[in-house]
């Protein structure tokens, strides 16, 4: 699944067009690399978001199979570090 797809998916941004502006500007990665909307996450990734305040860190569980997923079962899907 793509990076911005599965970002709205778990819930970690609220529209893809959001986690695609981030993307865009550089302060979204994968395993410490600045990645492109169109980089596939696979289980296991580390997704670092560099926000104004302090950087998140998500470790990757599992892919989603939906196009979105409920609040409540994003720990399912990521773990914050």
């Amino acid at each position: 699944m793509r990076i911005d797809k599965f970002l709205n998916a778990v819930n970690i941004t609220k529209r893809r067009s959001v986690a695609q502006d981030m993307i865009a500007n550089g302060v979204v990665l994968i395993n410490e690399i600045v990645v492109k909307a169109s980089k596939n996450v696979e289980v296991g990734n580390i997704i670092t978001i560099n926000y104004l305040k302090e950087p998140k860190k998500y470790k990757v569980l599992q892919i989603p199979t939906t196009k979105s997923t409920p609040k409540s079962l994003q720990h399912q899907y990521v773990e914050e570090l």
